[in-house]
């Protein structure tokens, strides 16, 4: 079935209904958290990540969890530090999903941007390839990410307003950042330099768009239980000093109520993307309650 790229209708029993949301960074984790509340929530998701494999795991265990569908999830290999890769996941969305014979409205709802990378090191280690992964993903990847979906959402509002009783449709960009984005952790140098970038982006491009009905928001999220991100860590000392194991997970070892789950990040998202169409939650801040 073809849908409208569009807000859920007041009568709907599902909350995102009709929603087309592309999503990064979608094969575990926060990501996949995320990838199935949408589903839930009757959103039409597109989601990206570098395993295929991953993802056809979250995308079967999303259509294993509810009878009949109440949405649409589809895999697409991505990788957010190639923009061709992703600008044909964010079409593949559009073709998939969009009916782009109705007010030429050729772009997706929501782009989240969940695909990430943490490095713990010590700047006088110089492991310069991580920092230029962390670089590439964290912030060339969601600038990608932005780079293809918001000229979009933006001429289609802009369509829509030159076209008497067709109202800007709210159109929303989502970057999963970080608590280091807005504190400073020793240990994390680069990696609270790349989420304060993509703060400071979306701050300054948020105030751009005044008016044209899209909008820019950030979660940052505190310590996640199970996250893979710091599974890749090679620098000991680094690690040594913030009490991390190398090559496992977080959350071992960590009192429950010092950490969050996936699926508070997840709420966090939904938060926003559900908010009343005159409402903007610009940022949300989620931490766990004894986290230091």
């Amino acid at each position: 079935k073809t849908t409208y790229c569009t807000m859920s209708s007041p009568s709907s029993s599902y909350r995102l209904e009709g929603q087309v949301i592309c999503l990064t960074g979608a094969s575990s984790g926060i990501g996949a958290a995320i990838a199935k509340s949408l589903y839930l929530e009757g959103a039409k998701v597109m989601i990206g990540a570098r395993r295929l494999e991953k993802l056809e795991e979250v995308v079967a265990d999303c259509k294993s969890i509810a009878t009949p569908p109440p949405g649409d999830i589809t895999p697409f290999v991505c990788d957010v530090t190639d923009r061709s890769s992703v600008q044909t996941f964010h079409d593949a969305a559009v073709a998939k999903y969009c009916d782009t014979s109705r007010d030429g409205n050729d772009s997706v709802d929501v782009m989240i941007c969940c695909a990430g990378v943490m490095y713990f090191t010590q700047m006088k280690n110089a492991l310069m390839d991580q920092w230029d992964q962390t670089l590439d993903v964290n912030c060339r990847g969601v600038m990608n990410c932005i780079g293809v979906s918001l000229p979009k959402m933006v001429a289609t509002n802009e369509q829509r307003a030159a076209t008497p009783g067709t109202p800007k449709l709210p159109k929303k960009i989502v970057s999963i950042t970080s608590d280091a984005g807005v504190r400073d952790f020793p240990n994390l140098a680069v990696y609270c330099a790349s989420k304060t970038f993509v703060e400071t982006m979306t701050e300054i491009t948020r105030r751009e768009l005044v008016g044209t009905g899209v909008t820019l928001h950030t979660v940052q999220p505190g310590d996640v239980k199970g996250t893979e991100l710091i599974m890749k860590n090679s620098d000991t000392e680094a690690a040594a000093k913030m009490g991390v194991e190398i090559g496992k997970p977080v959350g071992e070892g960590f009192d429950r109520n010092q950490l969050l789950d996936p699926q508070d990040v997840a709420d966090a998202v939904l938060m926003i993307l559900t908010a009343p169409p005159h409402v903007a939650i610009n940022s949300i801040l989620v931490e766990s309650r004894d986290q230091e």
